[in-house]
């Protein structure tokens, strides 16, 4: 079975504001509200602006679990909406605004929500709360801190702490909910729950039409000295066709704007008490608009491109200053290579960045590197870390005695020179009686040749190859 949509809305600048930041639209498909902030001119902008973005979802064509998709799509546009608005006048910086809006497919209904605007569905006689408020006072109740008796009337209640504002960190609560016939909606802006309890909401929603009850609620509101806009959407589920027909309904500020109105006039109904006046007056004087305070952790912003100069500047600095710290640290350090056929101590690093250089010879040595084993010679060349100076100067002074142990063991050592033998002298012989004496063995006589070269140290081929 198919349901209808049967709707009304209504939205009232009250008593003491001169421009009506609120904004509302009712379709067949899509109950809408907005509640703007920022101050001046900003937040009826952020709220008809966040209507007019979301307005499109009124169609038949998105079904199910596809609304949920759809909503939070079309609450991300109208971010981007507003972070255009705030680049085109930077003067709209800090401005917000809510976002409650309830899509229907005929069978079910897609939440989307964001601030303290609210929705709400009566139900068996029952009032129900389908949106959860993102402010302040909601946190200190969910905590536990304080009980929902004191929330209506603490100090604070109308700090937002999550809201559209064109910053990428807005994301809605999103929710499907069931629907049946004789089921009664109504989204409302901050200016009715916050001056009107559930008990009298609810006992307004339990009868009427549409048009009387949204009449009934706003005169509930500025009864109870509600000094807000105040704008009230309602909606019957029926099973025929609506009585207010099909024809879309644009209220608020989206409405004014629209028109080309500066947003600032008479009230849309006009509902008043006898004490009005009086009220009403307050509200010129000299006193902070309080819907300046509900999102006071951003206020408007002047001179942007000031301070993207000076955040640019200070990135700039920053990447310099690095830079320059890692230039300093590079003319510390100390290596061991080669300058043409010498041996050199270098300051820096070896690197080849385009147009820098960060290495120069510090000192050139007179050991040749020819005169280096092969091994030593291959570490030259490919370039020895050092810890600092003193560190290259202790490694030059190891290889210069590694290149003097090597010269000497490849030095050949020359053997003495024999000297020449003497001629014997001749003497006159004497005759002795031979004396027989016993045989006396003798070793046998060495047969090395005379006057040869005894072989030099061998040289271990090692420790020393490649050394010319």
């Amino acid at each position: 079975m198919t349901l209808s949509l049967d709707y009304a809305t209504l939205s009232d600048v009250g008593r003491v504001r001169r421009n009506n930041e609120d904004s509302a639209y009712a379709g067949p498909h899509l109950l809408l509200l907005a509640d703007g902030m920022g101050g001046a001119a900003a937040g009826e902008v952020a709220s008809a602006a966040a209507v007019q973005v979301m307005r499109r979802l009124d169609t038949a064509d998105i079904t199910g679990e596809d609304m949920i998709e759809a909503l939070a799509g079309a609450v991300h546009r109208a971010n981007e909406r507003l972070s255009e608005l705030v680049e085109e006048d930077p003067e709209r910086e800090g401005m917000g605004s809510t976002v409650t809006a309830l899509m229907f497919d005929g069978k079910r209904l897609g939440l989307a929500h964001l601030g303290d605007s609210r929705a709400y569905r009566l139900r068996d006689g029952q009032l129900y709360q389908l949106s959860h408020d993102h402010t302040f006072v909601q946190s200190l109740v969910d905590e536990g801190r304080i009980s929902q008796e004191e929330a209506f009337t603490h100090p604070h209640r109308n700090l937002i702490l999550r809201v559209l504002d064109g910053r990428p960190d807005s994301d809605p609560d999103l929710e499907m909910l069931d629907v049946q016939a004789g089921d009664r909606l109504m989204l409302c802006s901050d200016g009715l729950p916050d001056y009107v309890s559930d008990e009298v909401i609810a006992a307004s929603m339990a009868s009427g039409t549409p048009d009387s009850v949204v009449v009934d609620l706003i005169t509930h509101a500025l009864e109870a000295g509600s000094n807000d806009n105040v704008t009230v959407l309602v909606a019957d589920v029926v099973e025929t066709e609506p009585a207010s027909g099909v024809q879309p309904q644009l209220v608020g500020a989206a409405a004014e704007l629209a028109q080309g109105s500066t947003g600032r006039g008479e009230p849309t109904v006009a509902v008043r008490t006898a004490g009005g006046d009086g009220h009403g007056g307050g509200g010129h004087g000299g006193a902070l608009d309080p819907e300046e305070l509900r999102y006071a952790p951003r206020p408007p912003k002047r001179f942007a491109w000031l301070r993207r100069i000076a955040v640019l500047l200070v990135v700039l600095g920053l990447i310099g200053g690095g830079g320059w710290f890692a230039y300093s640290w590079t003319q510390k350090q100390y290596y061991v290579g080669t300058d043409g056929d010498y041996v050199a101590i270098f300051k820096g690093v070896e690197a080849d960045l385009p147009g820098l250089t960060l290495s120069k010879v510090y000192e050139r040595q007179a050991l040749q590197v020819d005169k280096l084993p092969t091994y030593s010679r291959q570490q030259v060349e490919a370039n020895i870390q050092a810890d600092n100076l003193a560190g290259a100067r202790s490694i030059v002074a190891e290889l210069q005695h590694t290149a003097a142990e090597c010269a000497a063991r490849v030095k050949p050592t020359p053997s003495p020179t024999p000297k020449p033998s003497t001629p014997p002298v001749s003497k006159p012989a004497v005759s002795t009686p031979p004396v027989s004496k016993p045989p006396v063995s003798s070793p046998p006589a060495s047969t090395a040749p005379t006057g040869t070269t005894s072989p030099s140290t061998p040289v271990d081929p090692d420790d020393c190859d490649g050394v010319r």
